[in-house]
């Protein structure tokens, strides 16, 4: 078994909100593969965020791990100019590599599981 740095990666939601009809104008399929060019994508069912679909979660890499960084929510993430932001950050090392955008500032969600444990 190959052991060795883990590189950033990106999680897409693509259940009954994200990546759906409700969405019509998203090419949902064009955006994961805008993503698999620049990082390992894997596809979630269900994020349990649909109030922010299309939802993105970009992992930090063994290196940004390293440096504190923790997995960075994206919600409405609706258009190809901002997957091309997300690529682009991903790209350059992602989170605690690269610093994030402050565009993609606008698409940063809480996940609901972290929300609720801060009541």
């Amino acid at each position: 078994m190959k052991t060795g740095p883990v590189p950033c990666r990106v999680v897409v939601c693509r259940d009954c909100c994200c990546g759906s009809a409700k969405l019509p104008r998203v090419d949902h399929a064009a955006q994961t593969e805008r993503l698999r060019e620049v990082a390992p994508v894997r596809i979630s069912e269900c994020l349990d965020a649909c109030d922010h679909a299309n939802v993105i979660v970009v992992q930090p890499s063994t290196e940004g791990r390293a440096a504190g960084a923790r997995p960075v929510w994206l919600g409405l993430v609706n258009d190809p100019d901002a997957t091309e932001d997300i690529a682009a950050w991903v790209r350059a090392g992602g989170p605690g590599v690269a610093p994030r955008p402050e565009i993609l500032d606008l698409y940063a969600v809480t996940p609901r599981a972290r929300s609720e444990a801060s009541r």
